[in-house]
């Protein structure tokens, strides 16, 4: 469906809040890690309580999604856009004076739930103001925003919790913030809501957060009993959640949208490119330190290869998306992507750091090439109305992704060494657990791959 005819100033407005926001959420996950030490000796928690911090953020992000892109749809995306800024920002500075680490957690969920309302209407604003024929290009530069993001993030984080303590990250972000609502209220002065008058399912809601989160926490703490027995009551749930919502006249998720196969496969190929390429920095950054022996920073700088090719790229791949077959630069992208990982499986300890490099390279080539071009798929293959809810979809299935990579890198270090201290003794363990994770996910992006092609065979249909 085609956005009717915008002022050129709206859509740079449009552009410019969004980027801006777009760039604050990946870089406090990023940056947050860096500080997580110093966080820890502050105020003396344990190791599990300490791993609450980026987590809880990440599932109130993934708890909210959804259903923020219905509420978007119906009462305007501008006003939850401003209203998740407010709370994002309002959020981060008691994050920076929280006196404990318990209430640190509570606003960081609180800063989740902010960081999802900004998140799932940026994206659902840039649609609604780009026609088809501009749209790849603006998603292009929206998306280079959260790798510059993740890029910087290690590094003016580790800078900044170095010298002005880790506390500084959450002041940062309260003038980024305050910026980005006085841009929102000045320059941006339509409101969209193509949903209006419509009712909202809260029961739905309800139902969807809560499945969502024992689907992510179950697998994040696969192989124990708890968390296969959450992962498959998540499960049960999801299927029970789908049978719920078609029942109804305005479902939280319309089921139906996933008839459309280009929206379902594109989502689909998200979640595998997601799950497949997230745990790929933490792998390396545990290969190069432990069996390399490189100390943090030179680390650093060889794991930026592959975010920075991210950054130039994405741009460029959501320009040509926009005179181009989206799922062809997708799938193309994808198939990039498999050729870095499948280089990983070869890592011993005569691997050299020119190889590793290369292979960061086109990981990130590819995945530059892949993730404009299918938000582009995804953004396009739906009606107006829905563009909410399918914003709200792009950032769930990144979150998934991102959860069942780590759970999956997680789930094969427990079977290969065992809850026990990385030591030297440890080392051949873990360097085969490694080879083996990575062996797993070239299989799951190659995969994703006809993922791509099964979409590029079929029409776009309108729900």
């Amino acid at each position: 469906m085609e956005p009717k005819s915008t002022d050129r100033s709206i859509k740079i407005a449009a552009l410019l809040v969004a980027t801006l926001a777009n760039f604050l959420t990946p870089f406090m996950s990023s940056a947050i890690n860096i500080a997580l030490p110093s966080i820890g000796s502050q105020f003396a928690t344990s190791a599990i309580l300490l791993s609450w911090v980026p987590t809880s953020f990440l599932l109130a992000a993934a708890m909210f999604a959804v259903p923020f892109g219905r509420i978007s749809d119906i009462y305007g995306m501008k006003r939850i856009f401003n209203y998740g800024m407010i709370i994002f920002t309002v959020a981060s500075f008691l994050s920076a004076v929280a006196p404990s680490v318990e209430s640190l957690i509570a606003f960081r969920i609180l800063q989740g739930i902010g960081g999802a309302m900004v998140l799932v209407t940026g994206l659902a604003i840039i649609t609604s103001v780009y026609p088809p024929q501009e749209r790849g290009k603006a998603i292009g530069i929206n998306i280079a925003t959260v790798y510059i993001a993740l890029s910087l993030g290690p590094v003016l984080g580790g800078i900044m919790t170095q010298y002005l303590g880790w506390r500084s990250l959450f002041y940062a972000m309260v003038p980024l913030g305050i910026l980005i609502i006085a841009l929102t209220y000045w320059k941006l002065t339509d409101e969209w809501a193509e949903c209006k008058g419509e009712k909202f399912d809260i029961k739905g809601s309800i139902f969807y957060s809560v499945v969502l989160v024992m689907v992510m926490y179950g697998f994040s703490t696969l192989p124990n009993t708890t968390g296969i027995i959450l992962l498959i009551a998540g499960i049960i749930g999801f299927i029970g959640f789908l049978m719920f919502e078609l029942r109804l006249e305005y479902p939280v998720l319309n089921v139906k949208l996933f008839k459309n196969r280009s929206f379902a496969f594109s989502n689909l190929a998200a979640l595998i490119n997601y799950s497949a390429t997230f745990a790929v920095t933490f792998l390396l950054s545990l290969y190069l330190l432990y069996i390399k022996a490189l100390d943090p920073l030179s680390a650093g700088l060889i794991l930026v290869a592959q975010p920075v090719m991210m950054a130039i790229f994405a741009p460029i791949a959501g320009r040509l998306s926009d005179k181009f077959v989206p799922q062809k630069l997708a799938a193309f992208g994808m198939a990039l992507s498999t050729i870095g990982l499948s280089l990983f499986i070869f890592l011993d300890q005569t691997t050299s750091i020119a190889f590793i490099t290369v292979g960061l390279l086109i990981i990130g080539i590819g995945f530059g090439f892949f993730s404009s071009p299918n938000t582009n798929a995804i953004m396009g293959s739906v009606e107006r109305r829905f563009y909410g809810v399918a914003s709200a979809m792009v950032s769930t299935m990144r979150l998934l992704g991102q959860t069942f990579s780590m759970g999956l890198a997680l789930m094969v270090f427990a079977i290969f060494i065992g809850n026990v201290q990385i030591t030297t003794a440890q080392y051949p363990a873990l360097l085969s657990s490694i080879r083996t994770i990575f062996l797993i996910c070239t299989i799951l992006c190659f995969i994703g791959i006809f993922a791509a092609l099964t979409r590029q065979k079929t029409r776009k249909s309108d729900i």
